[in-house]
């Protein structure tokens, strides 16, 4: 299989991830303007994200010297092992259709700093308890920088005029209830690897990082199946609604799904260099990614009064110092 072992590198790979979780909740604002709901929207991203998760695991996952091929390590994989990845993608499968509900309420600059940002706060906390890989002083410092950038966020938010049928408390709270839940999922997914995978050997019954992400994948896709029933019930939705869609509407939430697991896996796989913990805070950096696309190009602050840009400035600005003092905790 493929592996990393440059620091260099490593970084690099997170910064996929960042523009990669940052980027990939365009696709379901342009699925929005075409008026096809989320719950809908949400039915292909998750095919796209297993689809992605098997293409992983038969190139990067199936060549190379180190560690053991994808389908080998399937055969070889223990269920206790199998099981965390399952759990993890049931999990973060939960978290991001209420963070998507939240972006559909509130819009990307905002749903995407509360909702992400906490999950950064969470994720990093446990995933460095599990791992202790870093310097915890810059670590935890950069971590604040980014819980100040939510607070002018959410600031920010607040003035925007109560028109055009937005629902801001609506988005704020799905939001943040989706970050408290998505902090979880990372370190439920590396407790399934094996670690040092691209030193060490496969620990008996433990997963590659590929193989990781095909049981994440599936725990995304099945728990969908429950989980986006019961929004679509809510919404009135059926089955027969979904397969109305053209294929370009298809398209587009399968192209989500694979922008999302294409970036899951880079991070991954510069982990077993950079530790979990900043490697998942340094890909959370899209916050600032997504803010940036909700500020420039949707154009969501369009309408705010004067004064607001101060808060959105600090908010970026939080959101930088903080990634720097996380990238630095890496020396």
């Amino acid at each position: 299989m493929f592996v990393v072992n440059s620091l260099p590198i490593a970084i690099a790979f997170c910064i996929v991830t960042m523009l990669g979780w940052g980027s990939w909740a365009n696709t379901q604002k342009l699925a929005g303007k075409e008026k096809w709901p989320f719950e809908l929207f949400y039915w292909d991203y998750a095919i796209g994200v297993f689809l992605c998760s098997l293409l992983f695991a038969g190139t990067l996952g199936s060549f190379g010297s180190a560690g053991t091929a994808a389908l080998e390590n399937f055969r070889q994989a223990h269920h206790s092992f199998i099981l965390p990845a399952l759990i993890s993608g049931a999990i973060f499968n939960l978290s991001n259709i209420l963070l998507v509900v939240g972006i559909d309420a509130a819009g990307l600059a905002v749903a995407f700093p509360v909702g992400v940002g906490l999950a950064l706060v969470i994720g990093t906390v446990a995933s460095f308890v599990e791992t202790p890989k870093g310097d915890a002083r810059l670590l935890f410092a950069g971590v604040a920088l980014v819980v100040f950038a939510m607070i002018m966020s959410a600031t920010a938010h607040h003035r925007l005029p109560q028109a055009a049928g937005r629902r801001p408390l609506r988005g704020l709270v799905f939001s943040g209830v989706a970050g408290c839940i998505m902090g979880l999922f990372y370190p439920q997914l590396m407790r399934s690897i094996s670690p040092d995978f691209n030193t060490a050997a496969i620990a008996a019954g433990k997963l590659t990082p590929y193989v990781a992400l095909v049981f994440f994948g599936a725990g995304v896709l099945l728990s969908n199946f429950i989980v986006n029933t019961v929004f679509m019930k809510a919404g009135h939705l059926n089955v027969s609604d979904y397969f109305r869609g053209s294929l370009k509407l298809h398209g587009i939430g399968i192209l989500g799904g694979c922008i999302w697991m294409i970036a899951l896996g880079f991070n991954v796989i510069a982990s077993s260099v950079a530790g979990p913990a900043i490697s998942y805070a340094l890909g959370q950096g899209a916050t600032l990614v997504a803010a940036l696309w909700g500020l420039l190009i949707w154009r969501e602050f369009v309408t705010a009064p004067k004064g607001t840009t101060v808060y959105i400035v600090l908010m970026l600005a939080g959101y930088a110092g903080g990634l720097v003092l996380i990238g630095a905790a890496t020396q």
